[in-house]
């Protein structure tokens, strides 16, 4: 079965970009690899050189979704460490996701984009590493380490704070508007004076924020190298609980 390196030639990458607008346009649920190979114009058999089943087909495109977003912030935050004080980087985390479809249905849940996919094993291990409740045990220790965030509050509670905080904006913006709602002109804005009004301000000056910096840039860089092994653990093989390839071409 083809390596990592195989899948990321030009006729992987096809497959790819094909898979990834089908899924956006209609879902996972019913969704074949023979749809996909004819929409990118290779047989289906050259799918399943790269692919051992339609679900490593979908994990790939899903997980590549999620690296392409963390060499985002891996950018973001090494060209400018003030990116990693609270209220910047939450703001900014929650809008790159929802700049890519795959990694906000992931963070949201919507399983009518995702289909049984967002409760595969692999896609529920990519989400430990990198779903809400995940950033926010990153984050806030090394926050707090540094004076960016108040302390006096239990991690685990202002985790669950935060988060419920990061959900509300998600679905806020993702979720059609009900009648006479509440709408703002810059939402991005009152989600940084939210966060900041949670955490507390910072209490501490560029150096800490450069050593909170170089902490998150090192701890973002573990977790694209995790994706990065938890894709190559797995390159065209098939779970027991996964249909044979007949089932779901």
């Amino acid at each position: 079965m083809a390596a990592l390196a195989e899948q990321d030639s030009a006729t992987a990458a096809r497959i790819l970009a094909a898979a990834r607008e089908l899924v956006l346009k209609r879902g996972v649920k019913g969704l074949t690899v023979a749809e996909i190979a004819e929409k990118a114009h290779v047989g289906k058999g050259t799918a399943y050189l790269y692919w051992g089943t339609k679900q490593d087909l979908l994990f790939g495109l899903f997980a590549r979704d999620f690296l392409t977003f963390l060499e985002g912030e891996i950018h973001t935050m090494g060209a400018d460490p003030d990116a990693c004080r609270p209220q910047r980087l939450c703001t900014q985390v929650a809008r790159n996701a929802l700049s890519y479809p795959v990694v906000r249905a992931m963070q949201t849940g919507d399983d009518d984009l995702l289909g049984a996919l967002a409760h595969h094993p692999r896609s529920v291990e990519l989400l430990g590493m990198l779903g809400p409740a995940a950033l926010m045990y990153t984050v806030l220790p090394v926050w707090r380490e540094h004076r960016l965030v108040r302390t006096d509050w239990p991690l685990d509670e202002q985790a669950y704070a935060l988060q419920a905080l990061m959900t509300g904006f998600f679905g806020a913006v993702t979720r059609p508007q009900a009648p006479n709602s509440v709408t703002v002109d810059d939402p991005d804005k009152v989600m940084a004076a939210a966060v900041t009004a949670l955490l507390g301000p910072a209490e501490t000056g560029p150096a800490g924020v450069r050593a909170a910096a170089e902490e998150g840039l090192r701890l973002l860089r573990e977790r694209r190298d995790a994706v990065l092994a938890l894709i190559a653990t797995y390159p065209g093989t098939k779970d027991s609980q996964e249909p044979e390839r007949s089932g779901s071409s």
